[in-house]
């Protein structure tokens, strides 16, 4: 291409991004920081056209037209590369600031983008933590990165970019439109609360979380197992009582050992995430478990996310045992529409309804046992104030990071649905609950 040509081909990609272009100067040719800062614009004004969608999704449109801008002008692999891996940086660092977790993206991404834009963003989040070691990172970090395998395969020797696209096969506009659609989820993220401090910062036993000893987890686990997969419900009642006497006596135990201790635990907080649909729904049984375990929650409805705020150890168990009530619920509520001929009983109003009053009714059950459990600890009456302090610490917790949070109700429509959920709830089985302390 000759000097003219290139010129042009620059400038016009300059003038595509209109009034909010990032490219800056008169260069013959972009800088790798210039066409970083063309993609950034592109992914904003992609993540703001496609903002008021239902899916808050980048637009795809935009995102090809940048591709195919990038591919007219003739620039450098080597420049191209080097601009989308500055831009990638960038972003990922500001949605890590404003709170979110690595595996809060993935799982954004799993519902937003397709794979190779949620691919992409795996191997931005494992090039952002590159420089700190494993000492310097909270806990939640390195378990959430270990899951969505986030690691650096790639050589330092060119851009990632170039090494992403070959790796999938991809051609360079395909590259880009995924990138910038990545990029532009990203960038509609909104502000959340920092619940695990960043990599690298350091907080006062930031990386220390007490776990349930695994062998009880264990233990519990293969309980829960057997009683989700029998279809025999007898057999499933002294299972989950199995699993339930093993956590509570756990619980009972930990709870007064901490007493004694100097330093216990400061409250955690950790995200569930929840398919839809009936997010609000199955946000409730969430909540109902989480109260359970003296712990608060709070949704994101848009998103699909609950905030659970605990003891670490509680969170542990209130996820444990509420995707086991997920699973419960689910098939207890195809199974019921199933067995009832009415088309009622297999509609959305009908669904949302069974699923609102098991979460009411397990909450009632929740509550009932743990009391139950409570009266009948040997020593009760030395529980009794450890267990009051510990909410007080959770409640203490919960309102630093959620000062505006408001409860909601949710509309019930269906009174079929919901005495059937209030029936299948009391069918369910409490593998893994744990009612009290840690």
């Amino acid at each position: 291409m000759g000097k003219p040509n290139r010129k042009h081909r620059a400038a016009k990609l300059r003038a595509q991004l209109g009034d909010v272009r990032f490219l800056t100067g008169e260069a013959e040719q972009p800088t790798a920081q210039e066409v970083g800062n063309a993609v950034l614009a592109a992914a904003m004004t992609a993540a703001r056209v496609g903002a008021g969608s239902k899916t808050a999704r980048g637009d795809s449109g935009i995102a090809g037209r940048f591709a195919d801008e990038v591919a007219e002008s003739g620039l450098p692999d080597h420049i191209v590369g080097s601009g989308v891996d500055l831009a990638g940086r960038h972003v990922i660092r500001r949605v890590f600031q404003h709170g979110w977790l690595p595996g809060d993206v993935h799982e954004a991404a799993a519902r937003r983008v397709d794979e190779f834009a949620a691919g992409f963003l795996v191997d931005v989040m494992a090039d952002h933590v590159r420089p700190f070691t494993a000492e310097t990172m909270d806990e939640t970090w390195v378990e959430q990165l270990d899951a969505i395998e986030a690691r650096v395969w790639w050589s330092d020797s060119e851009p990632f970019f170039g090494q992403w696209a070959a790796k999938h096969m991809l051609t360079s506009r395909e590259a880009i439109t995924t990138v910038i659609e990545a990029l532009a989820l990203l960038l509609l993220l909104p502000e959340l609360e920092l619940i695990r401090p960043l990599p690298g910062s350091a907080r006062p036993r930031a990386g220390v979380h007490h776990h349930v000893d695994e062998k009880v987890l264990g233990r519990v686990r293969g309980l829960l197992a057997k009683a989700e997969s029998t279809s025999f419900p007898e057999e499933a009642e002294t299972l989950s009582a199995k699993a339930q006497e093993l956590m509570t006596k756990y619980a009972l135990d930990r709870v007064l050992v901490d007493a004694d201790t100097p330093a216990p635990d400061l409250p955690g907080a950790r995200r569930i995430w929840l398919d839809t649909p009936y997010v609000d729904a199955k946000a409730l049984l969430v909540d109902v478990v989480a109260k359970a375990n003296r712990s608060r929650a709070i949704v994101a409805s848009e998103w699909g996310f609950v905030t659970i705020v605990g003891d670490d150890a509680d969170l542990e168990a209130i996820e444990l045992l509420t995707t086991s009530l997920l699973v419960q619920a689910t098939r207890a509520m195809i199974a019921s529409g199933q067995d009832t001929p009415d088309d009622g009983a297999r509609s959305r109003i009908f669904r949302k309804s069974f699923l609102v009053a098991y979460a009411t009714r397990i909450g009632e059950r929740l509550a009932a046992a743990t009391a139950a459990t409570i009266a009948e600890s040997p020593d009760s009456e030395r529980l009794l104030p450890v267990l009051a302090s510990h909410q007080l610490a959770v409640d203490a917790a919960f309102d630093a990071l959620f000062p505006q949070a408001r409860n909601r109700g949710i509309t019930i429509r269906s009174a079929e649905g919901w005495d059937a959920g209030r029936a299948a709830a009391d069918r369910a089985q409490l593998d893994a609950r744990r009612p009290i302390g840690r």
